[in-house]
């Protein structure tokens, strides 16, 4: 047994969960493990194992859960907490992944994504709680480093000076933009629960939201419609994208523009952290992804506001090709093997 779920466990038994033996459920792409543990009289929780050593801080899961229930929405309630050793026990939330309904009856597509819409339709008229971190131009800016310390480096060599001139384009497509939206930041269908029992927004239970900010409009409608994992589609996108502008009384024109270059700049830095994750922690099942966040670069840089950094990026960065990501498979293989 590892040594943190030997401390998990130790945190269990101050709790009325002594004694049941959590079952791992699936990972994601940060150190957090998830457990899920069936009292004997039925109910079931999760635990979360966050280790502080590994940068986690449940405090924050914690406060942040606590400030979107006050508002009318799902976050998993904190049944026992040890932020010191960095252990939740929580609310379960079930199983009902929107992702998965999806896929089980593509006719789920369009209610869902409204629901996960409206959502983020009344986040955006409230303040955000404080003490988040600002996604300002700048940081946004920064925050494509990844596709050229990571994927390009790994692809076609060291990146030279071409990081600092792209970062400046995202610098310069964000300053005119509305900035300071509370945004979830990983608002994706496989963060989402369907719950069915409850009303309005709360229907929707959200799962990962330890690192939300403060950042610009349609931050999480571009995460949620241009996902790494999954095709949204195209109908879907443009109902959506109205439906955000309706509901949020912004122009139709800006929430595009906006979208758009939030579609760039996170997947240019998903490109990045998707690669690092095969070549430094292994896991090169994120590699299989990266065509589908080209794509979605691609399809962005589109739009006649982002023309000086369509330019810029397109010329500095490779195409994921098949060829391409097989050799980053074994570069991740070799890395593996040291």
């Amino acid at each position: 047994m590892d040594e943190r779920l030997q401390r998990a466990k130790s945190f269990l038994n101050s709790t009325d969960w002594a004694g049941i033996e959590p079952v791992s459920m699936a990972e994601d792409a940060s150190t957090r493990r998830y457990f899920r543990l069936t009292h004997k009289n039925g109910q079931t929780a999760v635990l979360m194992d966050a280790a502080p050593e590994a940068g986690q801080d449940t405090a924050i899961f914690a406060r942040l859960g606590a400030d979107l229930n006050g508002r009318g929405l799902s976050a998993p309630r904190v049944l026992a907490e040890d932020h010191a050793l960095g252990f939740l026990l929580l609310e379960d939330l079930g199983d009902g992944l929107i992702a998965q309904l999806v896929e089980e009856r593509l006719e789920q597509e369009t209610p869902l994504y409204a629901a996960a819409v409206d959502v983020l339709i009344a986040l955006d008229g409230q303040a955000p709680p404080p003490g988040l971190p600002a996604l300002d131009p700048a940081t946004l800016g920064d925050m494509i480093e990844p596709a050229y310390t990571w994927y390009r480096r790994a692809v076609a060599g060291a990146p030279g000076g071409l990081l600092s001139a792209a970062s400046g384009e995202v610098k310069a497509v964000f300053q005119d933009l509305p900035n300071g939206i509370f945004a979830l930041r990983d608002y994706h269908a496989e963060n989402l629960i369907w719950l069915p029992d409850r009303t309005g927004n709360a229907r929707v239970g959200l799962l990962d939201f330890q690192d939300a900010v403060c950042g610009p409009v349609a931050y999480d409608l571009a995460s949620l419609l241009l996902d790494a994992r999954r095709d949204v589609s195209r109908a879907v996108i443009e109902a959506m994208l109205d439906r955000f502008a309706t509901g949020t009384n912004r122009d139709k024109d800006t929430v595009r523009t906006a979208f758009a270059a939030v579609g760039v700049q996170r997947n240019l830095r998903i490109l990045g952290v998707f690669t690092r994750l095969a070549l430094l922690h292994g896991k090169p099942r994120y590699l299989d992804f990266l065509p589908r966040v080209w794509r979605y670069v691609e399809s962005n840089l589109r739009h006649p506001a982002l023309a000086g950094l369509a330019a810029r990026v397109l010329d500095d960065l490779p195409v994921p090709t098949d060829t391409v990501i097989e050799d980053l498979k074994r570069q991740c293989d070799a890395a593996r093997q040291v």
